[in-house]
């Protein structure tokens, strides 16, 4: 529990977590903002300590704020006066700047040797506050802790929930000296910190798929020669293998309530969807077509699925709903919109679909408004795929490459903000992006 932090008035209150900190691998470029992007002044916080802070709180808020595109904060050297606590703040000097808000904040030691982070938010404009907390943490908290500054900061001035407290999967390869290729299952923060390789194989690895509660990774591993499903305990490295059938397992997929996995199988001579009820092991065929069928997602509402197949003559997109095991329904087309629409993710609020779109031989990424059925193409890139939303449904995170090397984007769904993931050497590939960790 955070509690507010009204006007002059502190209230205090422990946030415990236990977070492990490592090196980044993962750098981010921001490639193009929106224009128009709200000013904002963040000013450094204060802190009297000795010694340095493990991390930078402030310079952290700042990069996730300036990463969703939404936010254009300015430079240090512009900043009129540096205030940490709300008597201090002049709001006529700060109009003259021209910004719509402005942060500030302080960060102490309390008694108990935790960081004790004390932060508002005002609207220049108005020269009121808009939402204030104050923190408590320990030094392994200290990142998350800025992330979820962001997150609430984000929510009051957007008007949804932030995702900068959220983790990504992906896949790394790289080689060895001697050329020889190893795949990385890598988890990390939303900004590329922190990365914990969960997964480590000389063989494929594919189809990262998070569970509800973001304690578990499905996959597709290689290890003994062929697809197999499996899943992992992100925490404990725990793994289980639970699909190994002749021919495909592929594509797994969560359902919205972490009870089942809808995957793609070949074991009856054709490649199917299926669904697996994790707990009884019992298995049920959803689709029963000549064609090929694969690359299953879940509506939020866990009543249907979205596939790709090539029943129509090429790779598009099909809904069906399911009752538990079973298929409920018509299955019913969903793109038409050039002859390639592929590996689909849809939003939290269930109102769109990302996927991959071949137009001109090239490899995009694109939307559909299934309401509207308004298709937009959000990326100029040629060798786009994977794509997966936000756990708040403001961005997408995408494989593509960039200068020969493999890389991951993420780009606003009205395609105004983007920017690029890439590592120091090697290759990533197959993002996917965690649900909401709990608040």
């Amino acid at each position: 529990m955070i509690r507010p932090l009204f006007n002059r008035s502190i209230l205090l209150v422990c946030l415990w977590i236990l977070s492990a900190k490592s090196f980044a691998t993962l750098t981010i470029d921001i490639t193009q903002g929106v224009e128009g992007a709200m000013p904002i002044a963040i000013v450094p916080f204060e802190w009297k300590g000795k010694e340095p802070l493990p991390e930078d709180v402030s310079g952290i808020i700042r990069s996730d704020l300036h990463r969703s595109g939404r936010f254009a904060p300015i430079n240090d050297d512009d900043l009129i006066s540096r205030p940490h606590e709300g008597k201090q703040v002049n709001f006529t000097d700060w109009r003259v700047l021209e910004i719509d808000n402005l942060i500030i904040g302080k960060i102490d030691l309390n008694k108990k040797g935790e960081y004790q982070i004390q932060f508002q938010l005002f609207d220049v404009i108005k020269g009121s506050q808009i939402t204030g907390y104050s923190i408590n943490t320990d030094a392994k908290g200290l990142r998350r802790t800025a992330h979820r500054i962001s997150d609430i900061i984000y929510e009051a001035l957007m008007g949804i929930r932030g995702a900068f407290d959220t983790r990504i999967a992906y896949v790394t390869l790289t080689k060895t000296s001697n050329g020889k290729k190893i795949y990385n299952l890598a988890v990390a923060d939303a900004d590329g910190v922190n990365e914990k390789i969960i997964f480590k194989s000389a063989q494929p690895v594919l189809s990262p798929s998070w569970s509800p509660d973001g304690k578990h990774l499905a996959y597709v591993a290689y290890s003994r020669g062929r697809p197999e499903l499996y899943v992992q305990n992100i925490h404990t490295r725990r793994t289980k293998r639970i699909s190994s059938y002749q021919g495909l397992n592929n594509a797994p997929a969560w359902s919205p309530n972490g009870k089942y996995l809808a995957m793609t199988l070949s074991k009856d001579g054709n490649a199917e969807i299926y669904i697996l009820d994790i707990a009884s092991n019992k298995l049920g065929r959803i689709t029963n077509n000549y064609a090929i069928d694969t690359e299953p997602t879940w509506l939020p509402d866990g009543k249907g699925l979205i596939f790709t197949s090539d029943r129509g003559g090429g790779p598009q997109l099909y809904q069906i709903g399911v009752s538990g095991l079973q298929s409920s329904g018509k299955v019913k087309r969903l793109t038409y919109e050039g002859t390639y629409n592929a590996r689909a993710s849809v939003s939290p609020d269930g109102k769109k679909v990302v996927m991959v779109h071949r137009a001109d031989r090239k490899f995009h990424i694109a939307v559909l408004d299934l309401k509207t059925e308004h298709f937009t193409i959000l990326t100029e890139s040629e060798l786009d795929e994977s794509p997966s939303f936000a756990p708040n449904g403001s961005m997408i995170i995408f494989a593509t490459e960039y200068e020969n090397q493999g890389v991951l984007s993420a780009v606003s769904v009205d395609g105004r903000a983007k920017q690029r993931l890439s590592l120091k050497e090697g290759d990533v590939r197959e993002p996917a992006w965690s649900p909401f960790k709990s608040r």
